[in-house]
């Protein structure tokens, strides 16, 4: 170690406080990264490097870059590489340009994307709005090396202290999952995501009850996106999968027979659809005005459909908030002007109106216990429907049928059933549904008990 150069233990707070020299520069070595340097000049620029004597040859010295743009933490990780490539004797230089030419975590991401989670799975769309969402701010920029287990625990930690644990399980698996393929793939070495513990989840049981279908439809029929509405509407009607309506093509419609075949189904197993006259209503509407496109729910990107409607899914969920509310309201005999103002707010400004409408509950100390939708998800409306079929009759075999449940235990039942009874199901439980709602619907099912409202059509 030369004469005029100090060791210290390199921090932020220490490197911000070291002296400047009065010309010239001084040099300080790290106690905890033997090698790592700092030089201190005048001007007040510090910059890291890595001094170290090449195996059978003279000192080398690697600028590793300046601080605070390069952190402590980050030229720790640089040094300890460069200094294990010395050790094994590479070129120093070469080690720096593999350093530099590293990948980072976004470009990683984007591999992943391409080489396996288009070609493979059915939710590539969700790990991108997974990835937009949570890693691409924190990660994206990072060298995949120097992403460690405690980041990954910190991200994990911090989803599901925000209120979203099970969401913060998804982003881990993500990120899991990334990282396993850049093993495979000879791209990195290590996965972080591994050990980490993942937060207890319980089995959703979530679906809209029988006393929130009319606000829910209300709801419904008030959201100004027709495109968002009808998704809904269908993922309702019908209880398919998420992902199977975002990518419903006109091709595997038959208005002939009343069918949507679905080929390519989650659990590999191809699924005929019985459509009730409700939905081919609203596909009759969806034909005439958006025929000219391969998707049903046509979409302005990359992949040419619907991709993300969770916001017009939270604005309905608001709007049956503020609809249920105000029925409260009414009932309490304390309904106002002002009330029906935030009654039309509702429609285009939702979440406003649901906060309004909650404070005038408040202060007239009405109840609105149980009239939230907050924790109603797109998944649960395929769950509501299989409900409301439990709920008319219909026997677990022909909701399996009709929901395309992969059970080892029924699938020799699942396949000696027709689409007759499947249908009968269908068309029973989407009364029942409409029949919650005040509709009348349009399905011809005899049914107990009239609906208070009718419709000449679902929409009008």
């Amino acid at each position: 170690m030369a004469a005029d150069e100090k060791c210290i233990r390199f921090s932020k707070a220490a490197i911000e406080a070291l002296p400047l020299p009065q010309s010239g520069r001084v040099e300080y070595q790290d106690t905890k990264v033997p090698g790592l340097h700092l030089r201190v000049a005048a001007t007040g620029v510090r910059t890291f490097s890595v001094f170290k004597r090449v195996k059978g040859g003279d000192p080398a010295r690697v600028t590793l870059g300046r601080f605070p743009d390069l952190t402590v933490e980050n030229a720790r990780r640089d040094a300890a590489q460069i200094l294990a490539a010395i050790a094994s004797g590479a070129n120093p230089a070469a080690s720096k340009r593999a350093l530099r030419d590293e990948m980072v975590f976004g470009e990683l991401f984007q591999e992943y994307l391409q080489r396996h989670a288009r070609v493979h799975k059915k939710t590539a769309s969700e790990d991108e709005q997974r990835y937009r969402q949570y890693l691409e701010r924190p990660l994206g920029n990072k060298k995949i090396s120097s992403i460690t287990r405690q980041m990954i625990g910190g991200l994990h930690a911090s989803i599901t202290a925000s209120g979203h644990p099970v969401v913060a399980n998804r982003v881990l698996a993500l990120v899991s999952s990334i990282f396993g393929r850049g093993v495979e793939w000879s791209i990195t070495e290590n996965n972080p995501a591994k050990g980490i513990r993942r937060n207890p989840e319980k089995s959703r049981d979530r679906f809209i009850q029988t006393d929130e279908m009319a606000p829910y439809f209300q709801a419904l029929f008030d959201e100004p996106n027709t495109t968002v509405r009808d998704y809904i509407m269908i993922s309702l009607l019908t209880g398919a999968r998420r992902a199977n309506v975002l990518v419903m093509m006109w091709r595997d419609v038959s208005f002939t027979d009343k069918i949507w075949r679905v080929s390519d189904t989650k659990n590999g197993i191809p699924q005929n659809i019985p459509l009730s006259a409700e939905v081919v209503e609203i596909l009759a509407g969806r034909k005439e005005a958006f025929g000219t496109s391969e998707f049903v729910f046509p979409g302005g990107g990359e992949t040419g459909h619907l991709v993300e409607p969770r916001k017009g899914a939270e604005r309905i969920r608001h709007r049956a908030a503020v609809i249920a509310i105000e029925q409260r309201i009414r009932e309490a005999g304390r309904y106002s002007e002002t009330v029906e103002q935030i009654r039309r707010l509702s429609i285009t400004k939702p979440a406003v109106a649901l906060a309004k409408i909650t404070e005038i509950a408040d202060k007239e100390r009405i109840s609105i216990a149980g009239a939230s939708f907050d924790d109603l998800r797109i998944h649960d409306l395929r769950r509501t429907f299989g409900s409301f079929q439990a709920k008319t009759g219909a026997s677990l075999a022909i909701i399996g049928k009709s929901l395309n449940h992969k059970s080892q235990q029924t699938t020799a039942i699942y396949a000696r059933l027709d689409l007759d009874p499947v249908r009968e199901s269908v068309n029973t439980a989407t009364v029942a549904m409409l029949q919650a709602a005040g509709l009348r619907p349009l399905t011809e099912v005899e049914v107990d008990d009239p609906p208070a409202a009718s419709t000449e059509s679902l929409y009008k």
